[in-house]
């Protein structure tokens, strides 16, 4: 009987992670030391869309960590948020949440987003998504209060909101997968891990 390969998430990401989990294929958590910014500052130089950018990050997640875990399947994802190209990040505080949320109100944006596997320092696989997420033109009452409720889980994503929970009061329209819309292109992923013996065929 053949032993399934160790499954190891490159990632901090408490959602991505939670999806596996609940997918039945629970990772390893090993957060990788990648300078996000500077990959993404790079890009924006050099005129790449955010989709290669959201591909580049999360191999290069992957590869940080693979030589750690010898034989073991290692996911990379990465998720970028592009408002008419215009790219935003995570928040780092209440007021830049407010700002960027004030900024894509009443506007559509797109979130891409992509996993790679590597194994041994070898890509095997990877996908690419997207969304297509439109705002409503919310009050400013409105923008505090959500922010008063939600607290600090508007800093753990690049909208500054969460769609499974209070961030769906934010929307007029959603197009897309939902979970490449929680950061993972999930459903391409489990087909990839289930032909290589992690998940049930």
């Amino acid at each position: 009987m053949s032993v399934a390969p160790k499954l190891v998430l490159a990632s901090g990401s408490r959602t991505r992670a939670a999806m596996l989990e609940q997918a039945g294929v629970p990772a390893i958590l090993d957060r990788p030391l990648v300078d996000e910014d500077e990959v993404k500052a790079a890009g924006r130089a050099e005129g790449v869309p955010a989709d290669a950018v959201a591909e580049a990050l999360a191999e290069l997640k992957a590869q940080r960590i693979t030589r750690r875990h010898p034989g073991a399947l290692v996911v990379g994802a990465d998720q970028m948020l592009d408002c008419e190209g215009r790219w935003f990040d995570k928040p780092a505080d209440r007021a830049a949440a407010r700002a960027q949320l004030l900024d894509l109100r009443g506007q559509t944006h797109q979130l891409v987003s992509c996993a790679v596997v590597v194994r041994d320092g070898e890509r095997m696989w990877h996908k690419t998504d997207s969304a297509r997420l439109t705002m409503r033109n919310f009050s400013e009452a409105f923008l505090d209060d959500y922010l008063d409720r939600v607290g600090d889980d508007v800093l753990h994503s690049v909208g500054a909101y969460q769609l499974e929970g209070l961030g769906a009061q934010l929307f007029h329209r959603v197009e897309g997968d939902f979970f490449t819309i929680l950061g993972l292109p999930l459903l391409p992923l489990l087909g990839f891990l289930r032909v290589h013996g992690v998940g049930r065929e």
